[in-house]
């Protein structure tokens, strides 16, 4: 059985999606881009801060589900820019233990909106 998580503390879906669906104890969580919950305003001043609000609208996800970045085994992140790395990497770093999960970084032509950042996670009930 399928179940849709969704909660008002993050950005409701732009497209035919849902924030998350967990399946046998797997939660997919749809990439996040840094739109703040209840607006259409983006956080883009700083890529730190947009990725500070990509982390924040991924964690209300996880919190919804009962879960939180310790259950997270796989993570996909998407960049304008390689270039930005460094900086989506400093504040990634800081929402998860020594036990990182698996993940990708990949950069890519275009996002969302034109953001610089979206990030996708899997996290599991073990």
């Amino acid at each position: 059985m399928k179940k849709i998580i969704t909660t008002n503390g993050a950005p409701a879906p732009i497209g035919p999606y849902n924030q998350a669906v967990e399946v046998h104890g797997m939660l997919f969580i749809s990439g996040q881009i840094a739109l703040v919950p209840g607006t259409d305003t983006i956080t883009m001043d700083t890529v730190e801060n947009e990725t500070t609000q990509v982390m924040k609208n991924l964690e209300a996800i996880l919190q919804e589900a009962g879960l939180s970045f310790d259950h997270v085994i796989k993570t996909s992140i998407f960049l304008s820019d390689m270039k930005l790395f460094a900086e989506v990497n400093a504040v990634y770093a800081k929402y998860f233990s020594k036990d990182f999960p698996a993940r990708e970084t990949v950069g890519v032509l275009g996002l969302p909106r034109g953001v610089n950042v979206e990030i996708s996670v899997i996290a599991a009930r073990v």
